[in-house]
C-alpha cells in the first residue's frame, strides 16, 4: 500500500462511519460501536482487497464476506452504499418495516450480502464451507470472515478451526475485532480471550495481532496472509469500541446503544472533521 492508496482507504473508512452513524443516528439507537470498530477493516477490503462487482453482486468470481458478528450489519451495508451496491438514501429505511437492511446481515434482502448471519458463531462454519467449496471447485477466489471477541467463546467457532486447518484452507481469512466488549461487560471478566492468536495457533492456523484502525497494517497483514496458500489465517484486530465517535466509545457498554439528536450531530462534527483533515494531508 502506497501512501496514496493509504490516504484513500483512511477516507474511506471515515466515510464508512459517518454513513453507519447517520443511519443509526436516523433511526436513534442500534448496534454503533461494533460497526465502527470495523470500519478500517471494511475500508481495506471494499476498498482494493477484494474481487467484486456491485454491478453483479452474485458474480461467481468475486471474493465473498462473511460478517459472522451480523450485528455489525451496519458499517456493512454503509460500505456497500458507498461502494454503489444500492442507493446511499436506502441506508435511512436500516431496521424499519419494509427495509431491505435488517439490524444483522441478510442474504436475501441485501444485494452484495454473501452470508445471514446473526447467530454468533455460526458465519465461521458457513465461511468455512464456502472456502472448502471454492478450493474444490478449483476457483481463485478468497472468502473473508468477521468475528467479534465476545463471538469466539462459542464452541462451533473452534470446530471449524479444527476443520479448516485440516483442509489447508489457504484461501480462508478470518478477522476477530479485538475490541475488548461483549454485550453485557468486558471480555477479561467474562472469558478472557486475550490470548486468541494463541488458541488459532494452536488449532493449526496462522495467528497474529495488527492495531485495527491501521489500514496499512491490515493491507500487509492480508498479503502476509496470502503468501501461505496450505494454511488459514486469522488476523487479530487490536481495536477500540465506536472507534472515532467520542460520545459512543467513551460509554462503558456500548455494544447497543441509544443515540440522541445532539450526540448524532457532535458524532458527525467529529468525524466530518477527521475528514477534512485526512483529505487536506
Amino acid at each position: 500500500m502506497n501512501q496514496q492508496q493509504k490516504k484513500e482507504a483512511e477516507i474511506f473508512a471515515t466515510q464508512i462511519r459517518i454513513e453507519t452513524l447517520k443511519a443509526l443516528g436516523h433511526l436513534g439507537f442500534g448496534h454503533l460501536g461494533g460497526a465502527l470498530s470495523i470500519a478500517d477493516l471494511l475500508s481495506v477490503l471494499y476498498g482494493g482487497e477484494m474481487k467484486l462487482n456491485p454491478q453483479d453482486p452474485a458474480w461467481k468470481d468475486r471474493d465473498y464476506l462473511v460478517c459472522s458478528k451480523g450485528h455489525a450489519g451496519p458499517g456493512v451495508y454503509a460500505t456497500l452504499a458507498l461502494k454503489g451496491y444500492f442507493p446511499m438514501e436506502e441506508l435511512l429505511t436500516i431496521n424499519q418495516g419494509g427495509t431491505h437492511l435488517p439490524s444483522h446481515c441478510d442474504r436475501n434482502l441485501t444485494p452484495g450480502i454473501d452470508m445471514t448471519t446473526g447467530s454468533l458463531g455460526q458465519g465461521s462454519s458457513l465461511a468455512v464451507g464456502m472456502a472448502l467449496g471454492q478450493r474444490l471447485n478449483h476457483q481463485d477466489n478468497y472468502t473473508y470472515l468477521i468475528l467479534g471477541d465476545g463471538e469466539i467463546e462459542e464452541g462451533q467457532v473452534w470446530e471449524a478451526a479444527s476443520f479448516a486447518a485440516q483442509k489447508k484452507l489457504g484461501n480462508l481469512i478470518a478477522f476477530v475485532d479485538w475490541n475488548k466488549k461483549q454485550l453485557d461487560g468486558y471480555i477479561k471478566d467474562i472469558n478472557d480471550f486475550s490470548n486468541m492468536d494463541e488458541r488459532f495457533r494452536a488449532f493449526g492456523w496462522d495467528s497474529f495481532v495488527i492495531n485495527g484502525h491501521d489500514v496499512e497494517a491490515i493491507s500487509d497483514a492480508i498479503a502476509h496472509a496470502k503468501s501461505n496458500p496450505d494454511q488459514p489465517t486469522c488476523i487479530i484486530l487490536d481495536t477500540i469500541k465506536a472507534y472515532g465517535c467520542s460520545f459512543a466509545s467513551e460509554i462503558e457498554l456500548n455494544h447497543h446503544i441509544t443515540i440522541s439528536a445532539e450526540q448524532l450531530a457532535s458524532g458527525l462534527a467529529e468525524l466530518e472533521a477527521h475528514l477534512a483533515k485526512v483529505v487536506a494531508e
